[in-house]
């Protein structure tokens, strides 16, 4: 069983049973498990996306279920990055510089508000989905568009909207990185949003990794 958050219109399509939508806090995703007859559980979720991973953390834990986080490695800066490491979304914000500079907001759609608090700057948006409400930010420019992405066409981007400083989420993984390099050809300061910290789990970096713990942990999956 492959499950989507629903966060996107149009999600990839997965050659399993798929489902979309939350389950309703742990104790839906604990009732979930029992009633479909669940017996381990892969959080594949976005890094940042902490909520669901705690919610899948205490419902394995209430129904004994074991559980595998699929974790990208984070990114590392090299010594051509121009990076200031941040820990929280406000953090980022406050990073930013007072006087008015045209930055690249690569951080989704669910955290724009933090920086209306700075409306001097101009903010270029990459969204996967066009913006179902007015944007929060007064100077904003949206592009739609899904990656991957490659280092030479974000470099353009750069170029082309004159953006000065680059903010991101250290997601990691090598699909989202074309930003980073970009920026590091460019010689821009990037502002990097650490992960957020979660309770201790164990956690596998690639696909065949978890696939050696399903066979190593089970020889019947309802995953």
């Amino acid at each position: 069983m492959f499950s989507y958050a629903g966060r996107t219109a149009t999600p990839v399509a997965q050659p399993l049973p798929t489902r979309i939508g939350g389950f309703g806090g742990a104790e839906g995703l604990a009732a979930y498990i029992r009633a479909e007859g669940i017996t381990h559980l892969i959080d594949a979720t976005h890094p940042f996306a902490a909520r669901m991973s705690r919610n899948a953390i205490t419902a394995c834990a209430a129904t004994g279920t074991p559980l595998l986080a699929f974790e990208r490695p984070a990114w590392v800066a090299t010594d051509a990055d121009r990076w200031t490491r941040v820990p929280t979304t406000e953090a980022a914000v406050r990073a930013l510089p007072d006087d008015p500079s045209r930055v690249f907001l690569a951080i989704g759609k669910q955290t724009l508000d933090a920086f209306a608090t700075k409306p001097q700057h101009h903010y270029l948006l990459r969204l996967v989905d066009p913006p179902e409400a007015p944007l929060p930010l007064p100077r904003a420019t949206a592009i739609i568009a899904k990656g991957p992405f490659t280092a030479e066409g974000d470099e353009a981007l750069l170029r082309d909207h004159a953006i000065t400083h680059v903010v991101a989420k250290n997601a990691g993984g090598s699909g989202a990185d074309a930003k980073l390099a970009a920026a590091r050809t460019l010689g821009l300061p990037v502002i990097l949003i650490d992960r957020p910290t979660l309770p201790p789990r164990e956690t596998a970096g690639s696909v065949e990794r978890v696939m050696a713990w399903l066979d190593a942990h089970s020889t019947r999956r309802g995953v």
